[in-house]
């Protein structure tokens, strides 16, 4: 029992000094600040919570962008998706709810119109992480976030990650 108590006491140091905008088994609901998209996605499995932590860098994009929205839910639990911001919308935020039950969270992302043109010169990248790994994954300069693709693997209680980018010209 102390060893169990021991592990839960690290694991909450080591995550609340990463600075990872949600914790194990909460909700996650993270936005850049206004005119700026996702750079950089890091995230952490933790198989106790059979859970991610997630941690988002941003970077100005545009001016500014009023033409935002929430998508809908793009997944139940334990399923694949994938998903896009329309033409010339960019991802700049991220948010899931986690449950227990199914050990698995369904997404929502924020996506806001560019000022500036995003080309056609896109293109997915490979599953970024294997089951239960630690991932860092940056967005490729001069290239904006405008989608995202995941499935779920039920053993392993987790989610492998591909992203699609675009080239930004302003």
């Amino acid at each position: 029992m102390r060893r169990v108590a021991l592990f839960l006491l690290l694991t909450g140091l080591l995550a609340s000094g990463q600075g990872w905008s949600n914790s194990y088994d909460e909700p996650l609901n993270f936005k850049c600040p206004p005119g700026q998209s996702i750079s950089s996605i890091t995230s952490t499995h933790n198989n106790f919570y059979e859970d991610r932590l997630w941690d988002f860098g941003c970077k100005e994009t545009f001016i500014q962008s009023t033409d935002c929205f929430l998508s809908h839910y793009v997944n139940n639990f334990d399923q694949d998706f994938t998903f896009e911001c329309p033409l010339h919308y960019v991802i700049t935020g991220m948010n899931s709810f986690h449950n227990n039950f199914f050990e698995d969270r369904r997404w929502q992302f924020y996506c806001c119109k560019s000022k500036c043109e995003v080309s056609s010169n896109c293109q997915w990248t490979s599953y970024v992480n294997w089951f239960d790994e630690t991932f860092h994954w940056n967005v490729p300069d001069n290239h904006v976030l405008v989608g995202a693709g995941s499935y779920h693997h039920n053993v392993h209680e987790d989610r492998r990650w591909r992203y699609k980018y675009c080239e930004q010209i302003c």
